[in-house]
């Protein structure tokens, strides 16, 4: 019997034997991949996209984060169309990282509901639906490292079931959705308690430049919708203010007006369009 992940392997190599890696594609950072071994059914290819378990990993220096500040109240209808799904179940993602950090425990049963609808909605429902038993489980059980493996698992899962559809797009989306999210809320928190150390640490320029070529590397009909377009021109000015010359320190007014614009991608990513 072929293991599952030797399965996966071989159901991933077959998809990309034919397509050659594009040597245009952006590189994600180095510092927001998972162990090579954790993703070894992906490997490196066109559907890897940074994982948001590493996005928070980078933020660890800026704890407490802000939560309640920056609470969201997630609508009971789910979008129609499949990229604001993806991005949306980022940002649930993201969601339950926030609420493991902050020891809210009692969140997990709601967060793993929504969990649910969206993995179904996106095909991934099997996949999600064991991941949510398991944050549950880990839940009434108070194991803080297991409910984070869990929440990375299953961004990780989801990008599995992405590659027997083809949906490169999807998985980039998901890894977006977290990125924002996390970034509103650890741009406020540098901005109450400033210093040039803790800016740098929200401040990174290679992650913004990476989300605004992921956007314009999108298929024309989500990467030229006007929120998108929006995105992609307000990320590009973002990697020019997060850019500094040796030497160079930020600055609390620069800070605070990296929160603007954080709060502002925050929005146009939660726009939805109302169609299949």
């Amino acid at each position: 019997m072929i293991r599952p992940s030797l399965l996966a392997t071989l159901l991933a190599g077959s998809l990309f034997a034919q397509e050659a890696p594009d040597p245009a594609a952006p590189s994600i950072p180095a510092d927001l991949l998972d162990d090579p071994h954790v993703r070894e059914e992906l490997a490196i290819n066109e559907f890897t996209a940074p994982s948001i378990s590493r996005i928070f990993d980078s933020l660890e220096s800026l704890t407490p984060l802000p939560i309640n500040e920056h609470t969201r109240e997630i609508p009971e209808r789910m979008p129609l169309n499949r990229a604001d799904l993806a991005v949306e179940l980022g940002f649930l993602i993201a969601d339950g990282f926030l609420i493991v950090q902050a020891g809210e425990l009692g969140k997990v049963e709601d967060l793993a509901s929504h969990l649910t609808r969206y993995g179904k909605a996106l095909g991934a429902g099997d996949r999600v639906n064991r991941h949510a038993a398991s944050l549950l489980e880990s839940a009434r059980e108070g194991h803080v490292d297991q409910l984070k493996k869990e929440l990375s698992a299953t961004q990780q899962d989801v990008e599995l079931e992405l590659v027997t559809l083809r949906d490169a797009d999807l998985a980039h989306l998901i890894s977006l959705g977290g990125w924002v999210r996390a970034l509103d809320v650890a741009s406020a928190a540098v901005v109450r308690q400033f210093s040039p150390e803790r800016a740098k640490e929200v401040m990174r320029e290679d992650i913004a430049d990476y989300y605004s070529s992921i956007i314009g590397s999108l298929e024309p009909r989500i990467a030229e919708r006007p929120n998108y377009l929006a995105m992609r021109d307000l990320l590009a000015g973002m990697r020019t203010e997060m850019t500094f010359k040796e030497g160079e320190d930020p600055t609390p007014e620069k800070m605070a007006e990296i929160e603007k614009q954080a709060t502002k991608l925050v929005e146009l990513a939660l726009q939805r369009e109302e169609s299949n």
